[in-house]
């Protein structure tokens, strides 16, 4: 999403996606203050007066981020754990599946900026503590849906879940397999797959 159609959005967010835009287009040396000012069509000093520090501005990028990738990732058929159990896991790999396959045909540059961001909260204390902050609002509710559809150890299989879909993403966004994207089909019988291992017995 370029900043160029977010005219008319709030200032705040449009900073926010401009940060996350530099990121993805010229990564962690691309993002400064004035850089986000320019690309967003913004006086001079906009940026810096919203967020005054580099910290300031990549708290920003990562909050952004989450709201961004929350959007993505919960599709409306999201079901909730009690549905898990009620229906099985065929409607729970269906809905995983589905949020996957839009997250990597429509909106592989978050991939990027969230690479971005990743890497560098390693180096960075202050940015770590905030990122991983960020990052518990998805694996709670993926801990709750694995406890949902019967999982004996719902923290375990939920990490299991995660690896194995940020090595799919890393792989289609960045990897050896950066121009193929695997249908919504074949993300559902990967889920399948996984879930069946998990939850046999």
């Amino acid at each position: 999403m370029m900043a160029a159609s977010r005219i008319g959005a709030p200032r705040a967010e449009l900073i926010a996606d401009s940060a996350l835009e530099l990121l993805a287009q010229r990564g962690m040396r691309g993002l400064t203050h004035r850089a986000v000012d320019e690309f967003a069509g913004l006086p001079q000093g906009s940026t810096s007066n919203y967020a005054r520090t580099r910290q300031a501005l990549l708290e920003v990028a990562v909050r952004r981020q989450a709201e961004r990738e929350a959007a993505v990732l919960t599709p409306d058929a999201m079901p909730v754990p009690a549905d898990v159990a009620a229906h099985g896991r065929g409607d729970l790999a269906a809905s995983l599946a589905t949020a996957l396959h839009r997250y990597l045909t429509r909106h592989p540059e978050l991939l990027v900026s969230r690479y971005e961001l990743a890497l560098e909260a390693t180096r960075r204390p202050e940015l770590r503590e905030f990122y991983d902050r960020a990052g518990r609002q998805f694996r709670e509710p993926l801990v709750a849906l694995m406890r949902g559809a019967g999982s004996s150890e719902p923290e375990r299989h939920a990490l299991s879940l995660v690896a194995w879909c940020e090595g799919l993403m890393f792989s289609c966004a960045a990897g050896s397999y950066h121009d193929v994207v695997p249908s919504r089909e074949e993300l559902r019988r990967g889920f399948g797959e996984l879930l069946h291992g998990m939850l046999a017995g």
